[in-house]
C-alpha cells in the first residue's frame, strides 16, 4: 500500500484510490468543493513521488511544472510526499473594499488585491477565508476599468463560505487562489456576430462582465441577454442591465422567472447561423438552455457554457 506523507502526518492508503478521499480518510484538513477538477480548492503540491492524474488539462501548465495537482482528479500508485495549498503562504492577499446586498440572497463582494491581478472578463477565482474555507466564484468586474474584483455570491442557502461572507466587512482580509479561464470570454473576432447570453441566478455575474467587455470593444452585432430567476425579486441587476440597454441599442435584455421559462424557451428563434451563445448557471438550467439552443439550430461548437457545480458533500 502506498505511503502518504503530509507534513508530520504519515499513513498508508490503497493503491488506485482517489487521492482526495485518501487524504480526508487520513485526517488531512484539505478543502474541496466540486470534485470535478473545476473549483481548484483541493490543490496539493507533490514534493516526492507522482500520482496518476486523470485530468492534467485542468491545471495550467506552469502550475503543473511547480508540482501542483488537483487531489480530486488523482489516484495513488506510489508513495507520495505532499504539501497542501496554504492560502497564507500561496494565496494572493486581498482586502474587502465593500459588501452590499443586491437582493435578499445576492451579496456583492468587492475586493482589492495586494498587487494587480491580470484577468479576462468571464474568468473565476478561488476565494479563501482566513479560517481556510475555499469556494470558487466568477468575476463580474471588468478588467482595466473597475478598480476592484467584483463577485456576486448566492447566499440564499447555508454554506461554509456564504455563512462567512455574510459577516465580512470593509477592511477584512481574504486570500485569492487559482485564477481559472472558464469557457466564457469575449473574442474580438466576434464583433459582427449576434451574441446570446443566457444566465440563471448568479450565473449572470460572468456574463455581465462579458457583456461589458463586448460593448467596450464596440461590438457591432446584436446582443440578447436572458436572465432566469426563481421569481422577479431575483433579477438583481435589472437596473444596471436596463441602463446598458438604454445606451446601446443593439442590446436586448429579457428577465424571465422559472414559471415563464418554458414559454420563453419555446419562443427562441434563430435569426442568423452565425449566432454565438454563452451560458452560465446551475447544471439543470444550463442543460435546459443548451437543449433549446440545439433545437433552435445553433451549432454545438458555437455554444460556450460554464456550470456552477453544487458543493460536494
Amino acid at each position: 500500500m502506498p505511503e502518504l506523507r503530509v507534513g508530520p502526518q504519515c499513513f498508508n492508503a490503497a493503491s488506485g484510490s482517489n487521492l482526495l478521499d485518501a487524504l480526508l480518510a487520513g485526517g488531512v484538513a484539505l478543502p474541496y468543493s466540486c470534485r470535478a477538477g473545476s473549483c481548484h480548492a483541493c490543490l496539493v503540491r507533490c514534493l516526492r513521488g507522482e500520482p496518476l492524474d486523470d485530468k492534467p488539462e485542468a491545471l495550467d501548465p506552469s502550475r503543473r511544472e511547480q508540482g501542483w495537482r488537483l487531489a480530486c482528479q488523482c489516484r495513488l500508485v506510489d508513495d507520495l510526499q505532499l504539501e497542501v495549498f496554504d492560502p497564507r503562504r500561496d494565496g494572493l492577499p486581498a482586502l474587502v473594499d465593500s459588501c452590499s446586498w443586491l437582493s435578499a440572497d445576492v451579496l456583492r463582494l468587492r475586493l482589492v488585491a495586494q498587487r494587480p491581478l491580470r484577468y479576462r472578463a468571464g474568468q473565476h477565482l478561488v476565494l479563501w477565508t482566513d479560517s481556510g474555507v475555499a469556494r470558487p466564484y466568477s468575476l463580474a468586474s471588468l478588467p482595466g476599468e473597475d478598480p476592484w474584483l467584483e463577485f456576486h455570491l448566492d447566499c440564499g442557502r447555508p454554506g461554509a463560505f456564504s455563512d462567512a461572507a455574510r459577516r465580512l466587512a470593509p477592511g477584512d482580509s481574504l486570500r485569492l487562489g487559482e485564477l481559472r479561464g472558464g469557457a466564457l470570454h469575449y473574442d474580438p473576432d466576434w464583433q459582427a456576430r449576434p451574441l446570446w447570453l443566457l444566465a440563471a441566478g448568479t450565473g449572470l455575474a460572468p456574463l455581465y462582465g462579458v457583456l461589458r467587455e463586448a460593448l467596450r470593444q464596440d461590438h457591432q452585432g446584436s446582443i440578447r441577454l436572458i436572465h432566469l430567476a426563481h421569481d422577479a425579486s431575483g433579477h438583481y441587476l435589472a437596473e444596471a442591465l436596463a441602463a446598458l440597454a438604454a445606451v446601446h441599442p443593439q442590446v436586448q435584455v429579457e428577465l424571465i422567472t422559472a414559471a415563464e421559462l418554458p414559454a420563453a424557451m419555446a419562443e427562441l428563434r434563430l435569426v442568423s447561423r452565425q449566432t454565438l451563445a454563452l451560458l452560465c448557471g446551475q447544471p439543470e438550467s444550463v442543460d435546459t438552455f443548451a437543449r433549446r439552443l440545439y433545437l433552435a439550430g445553433i451549432p454545438r461548437n458555437q455554444v460556450f457554457a460554464d456550470l456552477f457545480l453544487p458543493h460536494a458533500r
